[in-house]
């Protein structure tokens, strides 16, 4: 079982940064990959950004270029930071965990932490 804490949204004006933090319950050397997700109201739940234990990343379009993701091997963190907010990353951001090998989608998913860009 892997508890996941997301923590750092908010209320940002378009333009501004923001950082997500997603604080596991277990050494995140112990978990396949864990990822960045979205949901803006009305619409699905989709991948923003994931990092591999390993360390290799992966972003969508819609935030390439402006968002990296990080992960705290000794803290077992995996942050996300989105810069040049833009009103459309309006969302709920979830991080999630893969531990199943070969599995798509994440095991695990944190409650959630809301975003709110304001023009």
């Amino acid at each position: 079982q892997v508890q996941l804490m997301e923590s750092g949204g908010g209320l940002v004006q378009a333009g501004g940064s923001l950082t997500l933090s997603c604080t596991a319950s277990v050494s995140v050397l112990s978990v396949r990959s864990m990822g960045w997700y979205r949901q803006a109201p009305g619409k699905e739940r989709n991948l923003v950004a994931a990092i591999t234990r390993a360390g290799s990343t992966t972003y969508s379009d819609s935030v390439k270029g402006r968002a990296t993701i990080s992960k705290d091997n000794a803290k077992n963190t995996v942050d996300l930071r989105i810069d040049s907010l833009k009103l459309e990353d309006t969302a709920v951001y979830y991080c999630g965990a893969v531990v199943t090998p070969g599995k798509s989608g994440m095991d695990y998913w944190g409650k959630g932490t809301l975003v709110t860009v304001s023009s």
